[in-house]
């Protein structure tokens, strides 16, 4: 691998884990909001748009860009908003820790479209990183799967679909606007949920916890971890939210002392383990790449 490559490879990985650490916090942000998932997802959508807003206009001068990649805008949109969607209403329709597990089933979708829609093979050890990355979802599950509810979990099942699709686009259309995606995908939210929801009903402390989720966590995390496909694969990528599953309980646990069953601490293990030696054997740690980073 060359410096160049070298140094892609680190600056993709560092976006997505960033991204991956700061939607981590999302099942507790669910959590602390206490209302029910039609109106979560509402005012996600209707913050995350209006989040999105400042960056459009600043980039509304690079039309002929936002024209070249339109074709891919609504999918993205369409696939984000549908799963932010299906995984809130999962997160109150079973327990956190069996969503963010059944979630971590998305690098394998993602390698799978990226096989059939893109052509891009992925390497062996990708392969045997997710195989070994199931293994302790399913390890974790062994622990959690027989208290949630059949509904949360197919939702969730729903959502590691659409995150799987969702990065294959992203990196079908390497100059994809995020803001755009964003922006849609919220509305889209918005719309989808609003004779679903009461949005003018709620308790006062839940907006605050509302408007931080949408405002700052998701246009965060999706920004950082759209940009990342533009140095690492999709399933690569995709492979980093199972550090979700590890971090999401802890997160629940630190607020309201729930504390995560043994398997999904030992499960959690095995992903750290396998993501860190996935991710070293894939990068040459020169110097000269740091600096080129920076």
């Amino acid at each position: 691998m060359s410096d160049i490559q070298s140094t892609q490879k680190i600056r993709g990985v560092l976006l997505v884990a960033s991204g991956v650490l700061i939607i981590s916090f999302d099942a507790l942000l669910v959590r602390l909001a206490a209302v029910d998932g039609w109106n979560v997802s509402f005012w996600r959508g209707t913050f995350m748009a209006l989040s999105m807003l400042p960056l459009c206009w600043r980039n509304s001068v690079k039309d002929k860009k936002v024209q070249q990649d339109y074709r891919g805008l609504w999918p993205a949109a369409l696939l984000m908003a549908t799963s932010t969607v299906a995984l809130v209403l999962a997160f109150t329709l079973t327990k956190a820790s069996n969503a963010v597990v059944i979630l971590s089933a998305s690098p394998l979708f993602a390698a799978v479209f990226s096989q059939l829609f893109l052509r891009e093979k992925c390497p062996l050890k990708t392969w045997l990183a997710i195989l070994s990355c199931l293994c302790g979802v399913t390890w974790v599950m062994s622990g959690s799967m027989g208290n949630g509810k059949l509904i949360g979990d197919l939702l969730a099942l729903v959502s590691a679909l659409c995150i799987g699709g969702y990065f294959t686009v992203y990196r079908s259309n390497a100059n994809l606007p995020p803001p755009s995606v964003i922006i849609r995908a919220g509305l889209l939210m918005a719309l989808a949920t609003l004779l679903l929801a009461t949005p003018l009903a709620l308790p006062l402390p839940s907006y605050g916890w509302l408007m931080l989720a949408g405002m700052v966590q998701m246009p965060a995390a999706s920004l950082l971890m759209a940009h990342s496909t533009r140095y690492l694969p999709a399933a690569e990528v995709s492979l980093f939210l199972l550090l979700e599953t590890i971090l999401a309980p802890i997160w629940v646990w630190m607020v309201f002392s729930e504390l995560p069953p043994e398997a999904t601490l030992a499960g959690g293990v095995l992903i750290l383990l396998t993501l860190t030696l996935h991710t070293l054997s894939g990068i040459h740690w020169k110097v000269s790449g740091w600096n080129n980073l920076l």
